[in-house]
């Protein structure tokens, strides 16, 4: 992390610098809880998948590459619990869900923005691709 104060949810602020075992806990539980809610190899890249739009579940299963009928439905299904995802079933023949993100989904984007430009620069470093 770099020298830049780390700002927790609660607006107390903790220097990395400063070496004391609440500061480290300060930060580690928080990131450990959204690395719970974001773990696995599916959930971002369903939550990057509506970032583009509101989608039907066949349209997410085409753009996702790899990812099993099975696999996405649990996984929709956990991102709905932890309200980053709404599932919304219209009234019509036939019967149409459609997946959003939910306002707090979308709290997700800034992370996402600076995953990716981590991502793009660490590829570029390690494997000279970009």
């Amino acid at each position: 992390m770099e020298a830049k104060k780390i700002k927790e949810a609660d607006n107390q602020s903790v220097k990395p610098q400063e070496k004391t075992h609440s500061g480290c806990v300060g930060i580690i539980q928080p990131v450990q809880d959204a690395l719970y809610v974001l773990s696995g190899k599916w959930k971002l890249p369903i939550i990057i998948s509506l970032t583009f739009g509101n989608k039907r579940f066949g349209e997410m299963s085409k753009e996702i590459p790899k990812i099993t009928d099975r696999m996405l439905s649990k996984e929709l299904r956990e991102l709905e619990m932890n309200q980053l995802v709404k599932r919304t079933v219209y009234d019509s023949i036939p019967v149409v869900v459609e997946y959003s993100l939910t306002d707090y989904g979308k709290t997700l984007n800034p992370a996402i923005e600076e995953l990716y430009k981590w991502g793009k620069a660490h590829r570029q470093r390690i494997m000279g691709k970009g």
